[in-house]
């Protein structure tokens, strides 16, 4: 019986991710590195080109028993780490990056940025799909307050595990 295969997120060197993508299928693994269509204007002419869309990630699609090989693979700085343990992508998330970028070209990728007084969602945890408003920002942390039963909460969550309302 062969294991699950899950995609996992890689971080890889500047500017390789194309070669890290091209050498991990070489070696008969599923690997995908988002392409973004981009207009480039030079002096004499306009052209679109392929660039990353996520600088220094490409995602692989392998067993347990791969990741030893993928972590030996030039360009291959290390997997991306989620709570101590290699980041699992979710194959929704994948096909969403991919119908996303069949369907539109010059895509921006902008990190998830909380201001104070901010109403977000929790995404993991115990407290997972309650509400709050952001009462402070410190660091790669958030206050977050949860007003149930008449009393104000304030708990800290990671930023990442935050999001808009």
């Amino acid at each position: 019986m062969s294991e699950e295969k899950k995609w996992y997120a890689l971080y890889t060197r500047p500017r390789w991710e194309k070669k890290v993508n091209d050498l991990l299928t070489r070696k008969g693994m599923e690997s995908y590195c988002p392409l973004n269509r981009v207009r480039r204007r030079w002096t004499d002419r306009t052209k679109i080109v392929q660039v990353p869309l996520f600088t220094s990630y490409v995602f692989v699609h392998i067993t347990e028993a791969e990741k030893g090989e993928v972590r030996f693979t030039d360009g291959v700085v290390n997997f991306v780490y989620w709570e101590r343990k290699p980041a699992i992508i979710r194959n929704e998330e994948i096909e969403l990056i991919k119908k996303f970028l069949r369907d539109y070209e010059d895509v921006e990728v902008r990190p998830l940025t909380l201001t104070e007084g901010q109403r977000v969602r929790i995404r993991t945890g115990v407290m997972m799909n309650k509400e709050g408003v952001v009462a402070q920002i410190k660091n790669n942390r958030a206050v977050v307050v949860i007003e149930s039963l008449g009393y104000e909460l304030a708990a800290q969550f990671e930023k990442r595990n935050l999001e808009p309302v």
